[in-house]
């Protein structure tokens, strides 16, 4: 069975497109008005002037790799962030950890931990995904390189950048 929904009925003013074009100029002049007279800013002086004094709290920078508290890494190598990324940005290369090692429970970590910053698109979802919270996304937003190879952050600079967190990891936990 199909619903159906009626159309509002509108009023012979409402018909013309001069009143709504009318308050759209109104919210542009007003919003010239201001810039004009100096209560909006509109342009940031970049290398001058930076967001870092009044970063959005929502805002999604870079992704990396932290550490725990006693420069354990976190990642398990499960590769759920590089099969959710949706430029496939992220290379994973998975490897055992040996019997003899105290967290051979853990089965494997990552060989290998490429994340590409030219596909990136900083949407999040590898963090959301990971299980061990082992990637975060960083309030970084000047990356830059002079090369595409230089914009392939490795295994290695993912930590230097990450840095550490302290918290519970699944990975780590005697209990599991």
């Amino acid at each position: 069975m199909a619903i159906v929904c009626e159309r509002p009925k509108l009023k012979w003013w409402e018909h013309l497109y001069l009143p709504a074009l009318a308050k759209g100029m109104r919210v542009t002049l007003g919003h010239f008005f201001k810039i004009v007279s100096g209560k909006k800013k509109v342009t940031m002086q970049y290398p001058e002037e930076k967001w870092d004094d009044h970063m959005p709290e929502h805002y999604r920078g870079a992704p990396a790799l932290v550490t725990d508290e006693q420069d354990r890494e976190r990642c398990v190598a499960c590769q759920l962030c590089e099969f959710i990324c949706p430029p496939r940005a992220i290379t994973i290369h998975p490897e055992e950890i040996p019997s003899d090692d105290k967290w051979a429970k853990v089965e494997k970590r990552p060989q290998s931990f490429d994340i590409d910053m030219i596909r990136c698109i900083y949407c999040g979802l590898c963090e959301e995904v990971c299980p061990e919270q082992a990637i975060f996304l960083r309030k970084d937003y000047a990356i830059t390189g002079t090369s595409r190879a230089e914009m392939v952050h490795d295994k290695s600079k993912l930590y230097e950048i990450g840095g550490k967190r302290v918290g519970l990891v699944n990975k780590w936990n005697e209990l599991k």
